[in-house]
């Protein structure tokens, strides 16, 4: 703990991707927010649909720009990003999607390889040794010539979980990663999620699931009329 991986202050989001809004307040779905994380915090982001939480998560990972305010994440200042310095922040970073997001031709191995290869591992005995790691960290160290397609949905999400891990990220971006799962494999992925935190990597999660939250409580940030706010989830049921 002490390295700050995000830090927001006063940063309004427009629901997409357009900068130029002729301050429609319509668009606006965020407004002056201040949010810090820092290294090996488990944070949950919680509240009903449409209250910001996807828009906060792709401004974090530059697919939606801030309008306002400072907003730094792992070392990159979003408000002045280049759009060249996109894949350098990504690198830095896992993203975990609640469809996995897969290349269902490809098998687990490949699916790991290719990601490797695109962000710019050259050697073949790192690269083997780093998705052997992370196969085996997520579970699945004897999965990896199986397509995604043989996968159990548990499974699949594990292996989007070793995607996001694979360039050793100081943070990961969850969009609801239990949403598609059932109760059990999802308390699986909820640990699995819980011991990469303790490792030291910062965990941002979305998340409609309050008993999993009660099962493996953590800082929780509620998204409500334009703003959020810490909450104890204990007041929430």
């Amino acid at each position: 703990m002490g390295n700050k991986v995000i830090e927001l202050r006063g940063v309004s989001v427009y629901h997409g991707e357009a900068t130029n809004h002729n301050n429609a307040e319509n668009d606006l779905i965020l407004s002056n927010i201040d949010l810090t994380v820092e290294e090996g915090e488990f944070v949950y982001l919680i509240g009903r649909v449409g209250t910001g939480k996807s828009t906060l998560l792709k401004t974090l990972y530059a697919e939606v720009e801030p309008a306002s305010g400072s907003a730094e994440v792992v070392g990159f200042d979003l408000c002045n990003l280049k759009r060249r310095q996109i894949p350098e922040l990504r690198r830095k970073l896992g993203i975990v999607f609640q469809d996995f997001q897969l290349l269902t031709d490809r098998n687990v191995f490949l699916n790991l390889y290719d990601v490797m290869r695109a962000t710019g591992w050259r050697n073949e005995e790192d690269i083997r040794r780093r998705i052997e790691e992370v196969l085996t960290l997520v579970g699945l160290e004897h999965k990896s010539y199986k397509m995604p397609f043989e996968l159990s949905g548990g499974e699949q999400q594990r292996l989007t979980i070793a995607r996001a891990l694979i360039n050793s990220p100081r943070l990961i971006l969850a969009d609801e990663p239990t949403g598609n799962l059932d109760p059990v494999t999802a308390e699986g992925i909820m640990e699995l999620f819980h011991t990469i935190a303790q490792s030291g990597c910062a965990v941002v999660m979305s998340t409609h699931n309050i008993s999993l939250i009660e099962q493996f409580p953590s800082r929780t940030i509620l998204f409500a009329k334009g703003g959020i706010a810490e909450v104890d989830v204990k007041e929430l049921i």
